[in-house]
């Protein structure tokens, strides 16, 4: 795994990632394979219970070590192999090498800490720096995301769910890492904010010349943010390809499903086009292609065989039987 090129950041080969639960087995994450080109935007697209944010929590080591392992798999970042390294050495990545965005910023701090703090204290941690450097770097990292400086002292309290986000974006970009994984970083605030917090997101990763993995439902934000895209069912990437590709040529009828069910101005429909039927049990999950139960182009041989993730075209891969063969 040390012969990573140039051009890929992160190569993930192989994920897999189960969870224990009540004598059970969840399979949460099940074979992803997947690349991140350095300076690039990669959209991981998938219903909740997909897998993207354990695939997220994977590449941080942050899995809860009580519930869940990762059974298999490789993760290589700037060539180097992380599954591999002690907790010491991975603590010298997070937070410097790669950040990430927790889906709701009101979990994400601590509310009896000051915000200026609890960046500050990121910073001094991977920096050789005195207190008040670090507070004057803490100070700068709040002005970036739009929040006055003499807001410094003040608690999580006191900020509305978009500016608590504004500081949980300031901790993650406090040290300019390589990698920034952001967690549905939008879901919980108010549609305006969203704008704003993505629109702000994607100027700060262009000025610190940081990659980023987004995670998110939202087919309308990976279309203003993400130069690729990768689509996730079950804990099985689908589809993935550039976001023009996957955009202008979706193969897998998942994919497709998704594409239908997001309304258009220029579609003169009466209703949307859902997809039947739910996600399957991540603890029995189906014995051929786990979309097949609520796929309307299966056939027999999609309930029982393993579909792979094969290149359909230059740069486009889709894991479904019929795509392979073109008979969609």
């Amino acid at each position: 795994m040390q012969n990573v090129t140039n051009k890929n950041l992160l190569t993930i080969k192989n994920l897999q990632v189960q969870y224990s639960s009540e004598g059970n087995i969840v399979h949460a994450v099940n074979g992803i394979s997947l690349e991140m080109r350095k300076g690039k935007t990669l959209g991981l697209v998938g219903e909740t219970g997909a897998g993207k944010t354990s695939t997220a929590k994977a590449i941080m080591r942050i899995l809860p070590e009580v519930s869940a392992k990762i059974v298999d798999g490789e993760i290589a970042f700037a060539g180097q192999e992380l599954l591999s390294l002690t907790e010491r050495q991975m603590r010298k990545i997070r937070g410097q090498k790669i950040s990430m965005i927790f889906q709701d910023p009101m979990t994400a701090l601590n509310p009896i800490a000051r915000v200026g703090d609890q960046i500050s204290e990121v910073i001094k941690l991977h920096n050789d720096i005195s207190k008040l450097e670090a507070k004057e770097r803490a100070m700068q990292m709040l002005e970036k995301v739009g929040i006055s400086r003499d807001r410094y002292h003040e608690y999580p309290h006191q900020f509305s769910g978009g500016m608590k986000q504004r500081v949980v974006i300031a901790i993650a970009l406090a040290c300019g890492p390589e990698l920034l994984i952001a967690d549905e970083p939008t879901t919980a605030l108010d549609v305006t904010i969203q704008a704003q917090v993505l629109e702000m997101i994607n100027s700060l990763k262009d000025s610190f010349a940081t990659s980023m993995l987004l995670i998110t439902h939202d087919l309308g934000v990976v279309g203003k943010v993400c130069d690729d895209v990768a689509i996730m069912y079950a804990g099985q990437i689908i589809e993935r390809g550039s976001k023009e590709v996957i955009f202008d040529n979706p193969v897998h009828p998942y994919t497709k499903g998704l594409f239908e069910a997001v309304p258009r101005i220029e579609d003169d429909l009466d209703r949307l086009h859902p997809i039947t039927g739910m996600p399957p049990d991540p603890t029995n999950l189906p014995q051929g292609c786990y979309f097949s139960p609520r796929c309307k182009y299966a056939i027999d041989e999609c309930k029982t065989g393993k579909p792979e993730l094969e290149e359909i075209a230059p740069g486009h891969f889709c894991r479904c039987i019929l795509a392979s063969r073109g008979a969609l």
